[in-house]
């Protein structure tokens, strides 16, 4: 079996470490593992690969593979993987979407009480070494207690369900949201259709925004919703920046619409000095950094490595996509 590892990044914090293909190595002998520095070499190495980890593929690279059988995504989400030529074929899809659901829900939890407690408007008056409690006083909306509000979790997958759970060791009530609602999960109090949407919107608190990207899912919190909800209530992004209408977001806050947002993920990135966002007080930004993990790449080695034996016995592997639904 040929393993083909092409994880290439301009941060290290996402490059494959020096240790991760040496371990495969010697803990499966009989897999050739190759590893890569760039996508210009995938388009030989995958020729005869069984098996490849990757951020992305072209056409062009996958009509070559000749003897591919799953290809493995080290992100949770897989649209830069699922092309219409891998979506028609026998390949098996798995994310990483276990990796990161804990890590990333913590993440949200954090966001959503630091907006709820204004720590992002009181590091700003810190950074200014100014006593700023007069001013967050005549702030809107002040800060409040978590416990009894409602949090819609749209997109209840890995990221989704962990933030639920640990909602509800807040004492919130949860609102799910999901394609399919009729799948239970009981980190939710109710769960939603995606048609349903807008029924949650109107209840909610606060909404997490962890969906897949999809046709269904581009600019799915826009103006009209936005109009849905409460004038208190915040939007916390850590799906993708498609996924939320920037411009109708900024209008949103700033005609009071909504009490805020966090976003850890944009439509560019990294987002430009001379965005609005960063001078919109009511939003807390965070850079794509939900997902940080100083051991990120041994619960990828975990994975991946269970896995392979499972691969190589024949059992169904663990985070498999639906390649068709695009997550």
């Amino acid at each position: 079996m040929k393993l083909v590892l092409c994880i290439p990044h301009k941060r290290k914090l996402w490059q494959v470490p020096a240790w991760f293909a040496p371990r495969l190595r010697v803990e499966f002998p009989d897999v050739e593992v190759v590893e890569l520095s760039s996508y210009d070499e995938l388009d030989e190495a995958i020729v005869d690969a069984d098996v490849l980890m990757a951020w992305s593929i072209r056409k062009e690279q996958f009509v070559k593979a000749k003897r591919l059988k799953w290809i493995h995504c080290p992100a949770a989400a897989v649209h830069n993987l699922v092309i219409p030529e891998v979506v028609a074929s026998d390949v098996v899809v798995t994310n990483s979407s276990e990796v990161h659901g804990a890590t990333v829900a913590e993440h949200v939890i954090a966001l959503m009480l630091s907006l709820a407690k204004r720590l992002h408007r009181a590091r700003d008056f810190q950074s200014e070494s100014e006593w700023g409690l007069d001013a967050m006083l005549a702030e809107t909306p002040l800060g409040r207690v978590v416990k009894g509000e409602t949090v819609t979790v749209i997109g209840m997958g890995e990221i989704g369900s962990n933030t639920a759970r640990l909602a509800k060791c807040l004492g919130m009530r949860v609102l799910g949201v999901r394609a399919h609602p009729d799948v239970p999960d009981v980190s939710a109090d109710k769960m939603y259709a995606l048609d349903n949407l807008d029924d949650a919107l109107r209840e909610s608190d606060f909404v997490v925004v962890a969906a897949p990207v999809t046709a269904r899912t581009n600019r799915m919190m826009n103006a009209a919703r936005f109009a849905l909800m409460k004038p208190d209530a915040y939007v916390i992004n850590v799906a993708r920046g498609s996924l939320v209408d920037t411009e109708a977001l900024l209008a949103a806050i700033h005609e009071k619409k909504i009490g805020g947002a966090a976003l850890d993920v944009f439509d560019e990135e990294p987002l430009p000095p001379d965005s609005p966002i960063w001078m919109t007080r009511e939003i807390l930004v965070t850079p794509h950094s939900a997902g940080v993990n100083e051991n990120l790449w041994d619960l990828h080695y975990e994975l991946l490595s269970e896995n392979i034996r499972r691969h190589k016995n024949g059992k169904p592997l663990r985070g498999i996509v639906e390649k068709e639904k695009g997550y």
